[in-house]
């Protein structure tokens, strides 16, 4: 299971998403908007349909997600905002994707190079860890929410790719274009999740100890409370007890 995946959900057990919630709507309105320039219709746009099911889910008012659809069509003014994704090497050498969305992207670079460096970290050039990565639809349910067989039929029957046990969760893994069938198949089985999202997979992972994961935690708060942060992706693997340890 990615760090990334690990990191979500313990996150949410922790409460801390909803103690950041005005952060969440933020970067949901960003992606909203930044997915509207590609039509306001969610029918025709994907990447749209997938923003706005994210931002129902985080029970997002209505009237907020038409108006990110608005400016992102220009219907509304609103700034213009630019996608960046920066790659980088962590503590021991683990891949980090950083994706942003920046009305600056001055700003943004020079934010982003001091966080990594501030924590024993490294930007690397365009391309140096993207290729270690997928794009996946990503379901974690929590085990007694649902049993290993209800799941499996589900991914078979909906197209999803895979089923894993990852100790206290049950973690599906979709192809982008599947993301969306399961995901409303699990949520018409009235199967609570604790993390659904299109994300970055990794292809191989990199085990962290001690100071070296504490440090690894340290980067990965500072890069998400960052206002430009809009997700972080990275191939670190740990236990979630030590993960809960290190993430205080």
């Amino acid at each position: 299971m990615s760090g990334h995946s690990k990191w979500a959900t313990i996150k949410h057990k922790k409460g801390a998403l909803d103690a950041k919630r005005g952060k969440i709507f933020t970067r949901l309105i960003k992606e909203i908007s930044i997915a509207a320039k590609g039509g306001g219709d969610p029918d025709g746009n994907p990447r749209l349909r997938t923003a706005i099911l994210a931002a129902k889910a985080e029970n997002m008012p209505a009237d907020n997600i038409k108006r990110a659809i608005q400016r992102g069509t220009g219907e509304l003014p609103g700034a213009t905002y630019e996608e960046i994704t920066f790659e980088g090497y962590g503590p021991g050498g683990v891949a980090v994707l950083v994706d942003v969305t920046t009305d600056n992207r001055n700003r943004t670079v020079s934010e982003i190079r001091h966080i990594f460096s501030k924590n024993g970290s490294n930007l690397g050039s365009t391309g140096s860890v993207l290729h270690m990565f997928s794009k996946k639809g990503l379901i974690a349910v929590e085990k007694p929410a649902a049993g290993e067989e209800q799941l499996m039929d589900i991914v078979l029957e909906h197209g999803g790719e895979d089923l894993s046990d990852q100790g206290d969760t049950w973690e599906i893994t979709t192809e982008p274009a599947a993301y969306e069938t399961v995901a409303n198949a699990i949520k018409a089985a009235k199967i609570p999740t604790v993390m659904s999202e299109i994300t970055m997979v990794a292809s191989t992972y990199t085990k962290l100890e001690g100071p070296t994961a504490s440090q690894m935690m340290r980067l990965l708060e500072a890069l998400e409370d960052f206002d430009d942060t809009q997700a972080v992706h990275s191939n670190f693997d740990m236990t979630a007890e030590q993960m809960e340890q290190v993430a205080g």
